[in-house]
């Protein structure tokens, strides 16, 4: 096949993701003191991939997609009809149930860690990197230190069910468990 032919079709995949992603973030905004428009998050995940190496396009979809489950009126039949069933399949995994409480979502994403694909263990890697560093440079608003360490600690629960997938994450993830005292 034609490079170009080949990067085009690629390019337009990761334009299309992003454009819905867009879409259906378009009234979220993070919790940081500046309220951050929430669609640089999917797309910070998906960049931290690309930083680490990662060229898998349905990984890449999946980490743009990641929050429009659990967080927008989007539903995996439709990531499914849209994308494919291996980016809806990847995104299903990282998604939690919302109808259940927030510890017991917390506790499962420990356990499911383990047992996750390697690229929804990817995606996972990213976005935990993500929330890390955001809560490094600022504290979300409501937020006490105390919450910030507990989310530290139970990330690298979660991340530890993730190793061994994407050295280039892990290592980062690393470096700020160590500056934070967390057992890694």
């Amino acid at each position: 096949m034609d490079n170009s032919i080949c990067n085009q079709s690629v390019l337009s995949a990761i334009i299309k993701t992003t454009n819905f992603a867009a879409i259906k973030h378009k009234n979220q905004r993070r919790k940081d003191p500046e309220k951050t428009p929430y669609i640089n998050h999917p797309i910070g995940v998906a960049y931290l991939l690309v930083e680490s190496g990662l060229e898998d396009v349905s990984v890449i979809q999946a980490a743009l997609l990641h929050d429009t489950v659990e967080d927008t009126d989007t539903s995996n039949e439709e990531l499914v009809t849209v994308f494919g069933e291996k980016v809806a399949g990847i995104v299903a995994e990282v998604t939690d149930d919302k109808s259940l409480e927030k510890m017991e979502r917390k506790r499962l994403q420990i356990v499911h860690a383990a047992s996750a694909s390697p690229e929804a263990k990817q995606v996972k890697l990213a976005d935990k990197l993500y929330n890390l560093r955001d809560l490094e440079r600022t504290t979300p608003e409501g937020w006490s230190e105390t919450r910030v360490n507990e989310y530290f600690h139970w990330a690298a629960k979660v991340v530890a069910g993730c190793r061994g997938t994407n050295s280039y994450l892990e290592n980062e993830l690393d470096k700020l468990f160590i500056k934070r005292n967390v057992n890694i």
